[in-house]
């Protein structure tokens, strides 16, 4: 807790440190000439799309934070500092009409550690098959669908240190094509000596590669077209290649900037490198009142070649309906430039 008589050196202080996180990377990504965005070069995007309307709320940076059942999909090491059961519930109104969802769950077991599952759902609509000689539809229809299943574990190390896994499995699937495989999210947090600020660190999404397979890669193939009696019905299959999953290291800080009168604020920043973009920032914060009312904003991407994202705005409110339930209902909104925007709905019950 900082007293009030102590408030103006900690905003410097905060204000000193988001300034180094923010300003100093620039001229460091300078040195590495990364000027190239790989963007879609790897399987299983929908793995990249945040969650959680409290953490998007706050621009992302939230692998310090990680105070929630969310911590499931940013730093699974946040989980092990949950005191009791919770479970979430998200709704997201992705882009281009797409539905994105999350569940995840949070069990203490005491000093045997946390454990946690979480279930991330992408779908559409179904649509209509198009070709080239049927641009307007061949009367088929067809969907796509993602899914990934996690179960993590975390424990508190020492009373300032925590570390966290999670295990997932993950399939994607377009009409007849599938594709499947498992990857790992490691996470730490450390609380420091110095006014109680956080430091938290996760690579998530360290797997292997996938490949898309099924009928739809179905051709018939004629190995001798120009011969005469040439048999142009050879079944064969086309040959799709693999793709490495959206590896993800994030590093952040987190501190608690005032907390009196009721009143507290925590502002946040993260850094992130993925092996399918360039690196980038992003920094927020979140003001309470009487631990019922919350208030976020953040910005992200800075620095990210050809981003689109930017101020994300938000709010929640928190209920009790007991010695020991409590509910949560978190918005968030965030500006995706030409691409409109995207909204998220979160139900939080702790108990």
């Amino acid at each position: 807790m900082i007293r009030p008589r102590f408030l103006p050196r900690y905003l410097l202080l905060t204000g000193f440190l988001l300034f180094i996180a923010v300003a100093i990377p620039n001229p460091l990504l300078s040195q590495f000439n990364i000027d190239v965005s790989k963007v879609g070069t790897t399987s299983a995007p929908f793995l990249e799309i945040e969650v959680g309307s409290k953490a998007v709320g706050m621009g992302s940076a939230f692998v310090a934070v990680a105070n929630d059942a969310t911590a499931l999909y940013w730093n699974p090491a946040g989980i092990s500092r949950l005191s009791g059961n919770e479970m979430v519930f998200i709704h997201t109104e992705w882009i281009a009409n797409i539905n994105y969802d999350f569940v995840g769950t949070v069990f203490p077991l005491g000093d045997l550690g946390v454990i946690g599952i979480s279930i991330i759902s992408l779908s559409t609509d179904e649509m209509k098959v198009r070709t080239v000689d049927k641009p307007e539809g061949t009367g088929e229809l067809f969907s796509v669908g993602d899914l990934a299943v996690g179960i993590a574990y975390a424990r508190n190390l020492t009373t300032r240190f925590s570390i966290g896994f999670n295990g997932k499995y993950i399939r994607q699937k377009i009409w007849h094509m599938s594709a499947s495989g498992f990857a790992i999210d490691i996470g730490t947090l450390f609380t420091t000596p110095f006014a109680g600020m956080k430091i938290g660190m996760s690579i998530s999404n360290f797997g292997g590669k996938m490949q898309m397979l099924g009928k739809d890669t179905f051709v018939n193939f004629d190995l001798a077209p120009d011969q005469e009696g040439s048999n142009d019905r050879i079944p064969a299959n086309l040959k799709t290649d693999e793709f490495s999953l959206p590896l993800l290291f994030r590093v952040g800080l987190a501190l608690e900037v005032f907390n009196f009168n009721s009143s507290r604020m925590i502002m946040a920043v993260d850094a992130a490198h993925p092996n399918d973009n360039t690196e980038y920032i992003n920094v927020g914060a979140e003001y309470s009142s009487n631990d019922w009312l919350f208030l976020r904003t953040g910005f992200k991407n800075l620095f990210l070649l050809d981003g689109e994202e930017g101020l994300t705005i938000g709010a929640g409110i928190k209920y009790a309906l007991g010695s020991n339930l409590s509910i949560r209902i978190d918005y968030s909104y965030q500006d995706f430039g030409r691409l409109n925007n995207a909204q998220s709905f979160s139900l939080a019950l702790a108990y």
